[in-house]
């Protein structure tokens, strides 16, 4: 169960700082992402890429309508500081990533993920398809705090259009499966109205599924409207209306997945980490040696699988650049977050959620991709979680009484639940999270804890 309470509009947040968060820059485009401090951003981030020896980038946006200025801006800001700049047009974050990989150079993408149109953001990829580390971002947040010096006319970055993006995608995701046939298998694809809605349906009628979308007719202002993968139950919905094996849903930069099973049951990304090792288990595939990755958020219940599997797991904070980084640091391939954030580094450089559609039917078609039935013997622990829009987050976090209560709760819990309080790293939100064997515990439990940060 999931809570949002609004409370007064917060002053002073990362984003309105115009500080990286947990997933790039992102904000209101009439406030934090401008068209002038985007302009200032790129021309920043391309000073500090110039005194690394990188020299080109590339450049991909979702489908907002903010899209066009923000291209724009960005590319006089690369440009200004003698970066030459390659335009990818409309694209999944993951094929950004990709692109940068395959190419060796930088990549960026102009989105604000799930967010909804107002917003917009920036993020960028290394040369190896992974995302900047925190002390690049801080160099570049440095750099943001200077006076623009735009280099000498002649030392000036070009730009052109790399027409063929989408389709380099498309064959990339295609050979992450090489022996996945969907041939009549019907599936409901809901592309949230945002960067996949092109190359998503290609690539699954590519391997010959009867593909149905929704969600896949951009205006520039619809993306994440009542759709994609923060609003599963659109796509549940619409599956009751026909006849489909599968439902599969994107969010805005197509970076994260949800699936809706035959019956209408939403699967969140822990039902996928635990579809993903149980289909290696079962085809005698050993963990030895390596793992899975999660966070915080993730379900108490499927870390106790893992354990009965004897398959070593650990947690990391909140935010898919977390479980990247714990990934690459361990040299593991699996690792997500409930909020389908998949990482499949086998197949990916970072989390892609076509990419993680495809594994997970090619795990499940030895059950005719039945991906409820692989799922009858999970039971997650129940959880609520409630956010509160605050003023100042650290105040919540530290004022006394409410760390009085939360000791208290969580002793109530004892080996049968948990806590989790965590500021949002992109919203100016305080996410409160209670986990327990028993809902009604957990449920009175966050609202109690929700109250009393109301108050403060």
């Amino acid at each position: 169960m999931t809570l949002n309470i609004r409370r007064k509009r917060a002053t002073n947040t990362l984003t309105q700082d115009r500080k990286f968060g947990t997933d790039g820059i992102r904000g209101p485009v009439d406030s934090t992402m401008n068209p002038l401090f985007v302009t200032k951003l790129g021309w920043a981030a391309g000073s500090v890429l110039k005194e690394e020896g990188i020299s080109r980038v590339l450049i991909g946006k979702d489908t907002r309508i903010s899209g066009y200025m923000l291209e724009s801006a960005l590319q006089a800001g690369f440009i200004s500081s003698g970066m030459d700049v390659t335009l990818l047009g409309p694209l999944p974050t993951p094929a950004v990533a990709y692109l940068a990989k395959s190419n060796n150079q930088v990549g960026v993408v102009i989105s604000a993920s799930h967010n909804l149109f107002e917003d917009n953001g920036i993020k960028f990829f290394t040369r190896d398809g992974h995302k900047f580390s925190s002390d690049l971002e801080k160099r570049i947040e440095l750099k943001i705090t200077q006076p623009i010096s735009t280099v000498k006319s002649i030392n000036l970055g070009k730009a052109n259009r790399l027409n063929d993006a989408q389709e380099q995608y498309v064959e990339f995701c295609k050979s992450a499966t090489p022996n996945l046939d969907l041939t009549n298998l019907s599936i409901l694809l809901d592309c949230a109205n945002g960067a996949t809605y092109s190359v998503a349906p290609k690539v699954f009628r590519d391997l010959g599924a009867d593909v149905t979308t929704i969600g896949a007719d951009p205006d520039g202002i619809n993306i994440n409207q009542n759709c994609g993968s923060t609003s599963p139950d659109f796509l549940a919905g619409e599956m009751a209306k026909g006849s489909y094996d599968i439902g599969i849903a994107f969010d805005g930069d197509g970076d994260r997945i949800l699936i809706v099973g035959k019956s209408g049951k939403v699967l969140d990304g822990d039902d996928l980490l635990y579809l993903l090792t149980s289909a290696r288990i079962d085809k005698s595939e050993d963990f030895q040696g390596e793992g899975v990755v999660g966070t915080l958020m993730t379900n108490k219940a499927l870390e106790n699988h893992f354990k009965d599997l004897n398959i070593n797991f650990t947690r990391t904070d909140v935010g898919d650049k977390y479980v990247l980084q714990e990934l690459l640091r361990k040299s593991w391939s699996i690792g997500g977050e409930p909020s389908g954030h998949i990482i499949c580094l086998d197949a990916s450089s970072t989390g892609d959620a076509v990419i993680a559609a495809l594994k997970i039917l090619e795990h499940s078609k030895d059950q005719l991709f039945d991906v409820e039935t692989i799922l009858h013997k999970f039971e997650r622990f129940p959880q609520t979680l409630i956010n509160i829009n605050v003023e100042d987050v650290n105040e919540v976090i530290m004022n006394n009484s409410f760390r009085a209560a939360l000791k208290d709760t969580e002793a109530l819990l004892g080996d049968l639940g948990r806590v989790l309080i965590r500021p949002s790293g992109t919203e100016p939100l305080i996410r409160i999270m209670v986990e327990s064997h028993n809902a009604e515990v957990a449920d009175e439990s966050a609202r109690f804890l929700a109250d009393l940060a109301s108050s403060i």
